[in-house]
């Protein structure tokens, strides 16, 4: 599986962890984003870079850091087909996948430590997606996209 992680300054010493542990379990890695934590690095650069590889096919999912998450979470979630779960727990990883089908998890490198980081992105990678009324839901949600992005 091919992942694409990106971050602003505020996010880069967490990515900098979460792509070695991917790494260390046989991920192809896409890393993009800041190139330090002293130097700052726009988070919205950072979310349309995990967008266009994840929608381009580059990527088969893509994990977001910045600060709190959220403003990188808002990002990726602009582009039509991403569904991007911003999460603080291993439970809501787990379920962005079993629920929602997400394809980006969003998470803030000033909210999360690296235990937990990591367990979420494990959580998010080996959870399937249920299916059966959760699809309906997520259709509808494709519904949603198709009525409103132009």
């Amino acid at each position: 599986m091919k992942i694409s992680i990106a971050s602003d300054h505020a996010g880069f010493d967490l990515r900098q962890k979460v792509t070695a542990h991917l790494k260390e379990k046989g991920y192809e890695v896409i890393e993009g984003g800041a190139d330090s934590a002293d130097k700052p690095y726009n988070y919205v650069d950072a979310g349309i870079k995990i967008a266009e590889d994840v929608l381009s096919g580059k990527a088969d999912r893509g994990i977001a850091i910045c600060g709190t998450g959220i403003g990188i979470s808002l990002v990726v979630n602009k582009y039509k087909g991403i569904r991007c779960g911003l999460c603080t727990n291993e439970y809501m990883a787990r379920m962005s996948r079993q629920h929602n089908d997400a394809n980006v998890i969003a998470m803030g490198g000033r909210v999360v430590g690296q235990s937990l980081a990591i367990a979420m992105v494990d959580a998010f990678l080996e959870e399937e997606f249920a299916g059966d009324r959760h699809a309906v839901r997520v259709d509808n949600i494709r519904a949603v996209e198709d009525k409103n992005f132009k």
